[in-house]
């Protein structure tokens, strides 16, 4: 099993930012990758920004350039998702998800989702 620890979520004007992180821990797997994820209510899960092992990253539409995904140099089984400029519609729980290997197989793990609200 893989746990994920989120943190970061709150409340924040339009405008304002916020700094999310998740940190990834199990024995005996290796990240390919961790990424969030986004529901609003009465929404769909959406992506919100990916990052590999090999740190090529994803970003949906709607954030890029606004949201930055990036690892911990110290501990690359940590990241973080720093979100500038936010905007109303980017309110939803947010939620940390990471791809892990244990050989011969890949499994998806999520974390419980934390909280982001932006007020207009």
């Amino acid at each position: 099993q893989v746990q994920l620890v989120e943190s970061g979520g709150g409340l924040v004007q339009a405008g304002g930012s916020l700094r999310l992180s998740c940190a990834a821990s199990g024995n005996g797997f290796s990240i390919n990758a961790m990424g969030w994820y986004r529901q609003a209510p009465g929404k769909q899960r959406e992506l919100v920004a990916t990052i590999t092992s090999a740190d090529i990253t994803t970003y949906a539409d709607s954030v890029k350039g606004r949201f930055t995904i990036s690892r911990d140099n110290a501990n690359e089984n940590t990241v973080f998702l720093q979100m500038n400029s936010l905007k109303p519609e980017d309110t939803a729980v947010y939620f940390c998800n990471t791809r892990a290997r244990r050989w011969p197989n890949e499994y998806t793990y999520w974390g419980q989702g934390t909280q982001v609200t932006v007020s207009s």
